[in-house]
């Protein structure tokens, strides 16, 4: 199975260049511009999941390939991806132009799970074709979050996750009965979905809930009342990730936030992340950014 394509790829891929940071914060968000393209069309890209999600709205007749299904797009639409499904883009058109925005699950950290809205779940709705009216409107939600990226404000990715978060919540109310509807998903999307969950619950680290429970892909088999193999397969087929992985990134996550936002010294971040020594969690930390946790506290 493919690798899923990772942010710092994907910039690589498209700009030859990482931004500097990348991994220095909580979260990360970024849109861009689809400038008009006027020559021969430009083909696929490569067929895979990536390791983000992504909001675009696009013009131009094209093919977009979601797992088993092909949807043609004649004139304009509103595309949701997510990490769970491969996806790729075939333009027919000679002239394309639009905006997308790419972010993570920690970008959207307190602020809801992105797994739990339906134009982000693999048996979700991923694609709507938008009318004028329709269009012009997320156009200039993507407008405004070109006006705000751009600037000194603060509180700039508050506001812009505020209005990508209208963008999605718009997405769903173009199909109301999809938003509140309770898909029969396949096995595997079911364990992953109940496995997600009761990694959730693990966080946040706080005075109620001082520590994690769970650590191990064995613990969360048992809990789910499956094999570890089986849970294995499962989160495998649905992220293409395995679940040790899942689970280190979400400690990930949750430890850069109590470096930023908490008082707590490392040891004590270690041991509620269910290190039995510092050391293993400074390797573990410096392993995955690159810096140890003081240095990222002090970034």
């Amino acid at each position: 199975m493919q690798t899923p394509e990772s942010l710092k790829e994907l910039y690589q891929r498209k700009f030859g260049e990482v931004p500097d940071g990348l991994n220095n914060g909580i979260g990360h968000f970024n849109v861009f511009k689809v400038e008009p393209f006027q020559g021969k069309p430009s083909g696929s890209l490569p067929y895979q999941k990536r390791d983000f999600y992504k909001i675009t709205v696009l013009t131009g007749n094209s093919q977009i390939e979601f797992a088993d299904k092909t949807i043609h797009v004649p004139k304009q639409a509103l595309v949701f991806s997510n990490p769970f499904i491969p996806y790729r883009w075939e333009h027919n058109d000679k002239i394309h132009t639009g905006h997308y925005a790419i972010f993570n699950e920690e970008f959207f950290y307190q602020y809801g799970k992105l797994f739990k809205y339906p134009v982000f779940q693999p048996e979700g709705e991923h694609v709507f074709e938008l009318n004028d009216e329709q269009y012009q409107w997320v156009i200039s939600r993507f407008q405004k979050m070109h006006e705000e990226i751009d600037t000194d404000y603060e509180f700039k990715y508050d506001l812009l996750r505020a209005i990508a978060q209208e963008i999605i919540h718009f997405g769903l109310k173009l199909n109301p009965s999809k938003a509140t509807l309770n898909h029969k998903n396949n096995a595997s999307q079911r364990i992953t979905s109940l496995f997600l969950e009761l990694l959730e619950r693990q966080f946040p680290i706080d005075d109620l809930h001082p520590t994690i429970n769970l650590r191990k892909a064995s613990e969360y088999a048992e809990k789910l009342n499956v094999h570890t193999n089986h849970l294995n397969r499962a989160i495998k087929e649905v992220t293409g990730k395995t679940t040790t992985q899942i689970i280190s990134e979400r400690v990930l996550q949750e430890s850069k936030v109590l470096l930023k936002q908490t008082a707590l010294n490392v040891a004590e971040i270690s041991n509620a992340l269910g290190y039995a020594e510092p050391t293993h969690f400074n390797n573990f930390f410096k392993k995955n950014t690159e810096m140890s946790p003081s240095q990222f506290r002090n970034v």
